[in-house]
C-alpha cells in the first residue's frame, strides 16, 4: 500500500480571511451608523483605526499563508487568496485616504473671503472641545489661496431677496439642515444663513455659513466651510463650496430673466 500523506493546513491562512471578513463587517457597520448619526465622530474615527489594523494584519496573515502553501505544500489557498481581496478591498478607501492627506494641504476650514471671512454665529457656541477651532490663522489662509483657486465667491445682479430664493432653493436640493439665519433683505446690509452639511457617504459634518451683501444692484454671495472634526478636510470643504456657488450659478440664471448677467467675483 502507498502511504498516505496528509497535508496539513494552514492556520495563517484561515485566520486571515475570517479577520478580513470582521474588518469589513466593523467598517460597514460603523459606517452606517456614523452616516445615520449612532456613532460619534471620535468614536468612528477609532472604529477606522482598528478596521485599518484588522485590515493589515489579514493582509500579512494571508502572506505568511502563501508562504506556507508554497513552501510545504499545505492547504489553505483559496483562504489566503479572499484573506487578501477581502483586506485590500477594506484598506483602500485608507490608501486613498493618505494619498489626498499628502496632495492637499492640510487645512480644515475654507472661505471664498480670505480677508474677512463669514462668522459662523450659532456653531462657535455649540462646539466643544474636540471639535476644531473657529480660527482662520494666516498659514491656512496662504495653503487655501495656492491649493484652490477656484474657492471664490460671486456677484449678481439682482435684489437680495431673489438671490436668497435661489440660495434657500440650493441649500434644500442639497439635503443641508439649516440652524439659523440672522438678517433681512431690504432691511440688513448682510444676510447670513449657517446650516449643517454632511458628507454623502460616511456623514462628516461640517458647519457652512453663506453671506449675502446688498450691494444696490447687485448682491455679493460669499461663503465659508469648516469641518467640525479633524486637522484635514481631504479637500471636502472646497469642493462643498465650488459645488454650491456652480448650483447657485445655473439656479439663478435659470430664475432671472434672461438680460441679467451672472458674473465672477473679481
Amino acid at each position: 500500500m502507498r502511504p498516505h500523506i496528509r497535508r496539513r493546513r494552514s492556520i495563517s491562512a484561515r485566520w486571515s480571511v475570517r479577520i478580513a471578513f470582521l474588518g469589513l463587517i466593523l467598517f460597514v457597520l460603523s459606517g452606517l451608523g456614523h452616516r445615520f448619526q449612532r456613532i460619534e465622530t471620535p468614536e468612528f474615527l477609532w472604529l477606522l483605526a482598528i478596521v485599518a489594523g484588522l485590515a493589515l494584519l489579514a493582509l500579512l496573515l494571508s502572506l505568511k499563508g502563501f508562504t506556507s502553501v508554497w513552501r510545504r505544500g499545505d492547504m489553505g489557498f483559496p483562504s489566503a487568496f479572499w484573506g487578501t481581496v477581502i483586506a485590500l478591498v477594506v484598506l483602500a478607501p485608507f490608501v486613498t485616504t493618505l494619498y489626498q492627506a499628502l496632495a492637499l494641504p492640510t487645512i480644515y476650514d475654507v472661505s471664498t473671503d480670505l480677508t474677512d471671512p463669514p462668522v459662523l454665529f450659532a456653531a462657535a457656541g455649540q462646539r466643544t472641545d474636540q471639535m476644531n477651532p473657529l480660527v482662520n490663522d494666516e498659514d491656512s489662509r496662504g495653503l487655501q489661496s495656492s491649493a484652490y483657486p477656484q474657492v471664490t465667491g460671486r456677484r449678481y445682479e439682482g435684489s437680495p431677496d431673489r438671490i436668497l430664493t435661489a440660495v434657500n432653493t440650493v441649500i434644500a436640493s442639497n439635503g443641508w439642515t439649516m440652524v439659523e439665519r440672522q438678517g433681512e433683505p431690504g432691511e440688513d446690509e448682510e444676510i447670513l444663513l449657517e446650516v449643517v452639511a454632511r458628507t454623502w457617504l460616511l456623514g462628516f459634518t461640517s458647519d457652512v455659513v453663506i453671506r449675502l451683501a446688498d450691494e444696490g444692484e447687485t448682491t455679493y454671495v460669499d461663503m465659508r466651510s469648516v469641518s467640525r472634526y479633524g486637522i484635514h478636510d481631504l479637500g471636502e470643504n472646497a469642493d462643498r463650496i465650488t459645488a454650491f456657488m456652480a448650483a447657485l450659478d445655473a439656479e439663478v440664471q435659470r430664475a432671472q430673466p434672461e438680460e441679467e448677467t451672472t458674473q465672477p467675483a473679481q
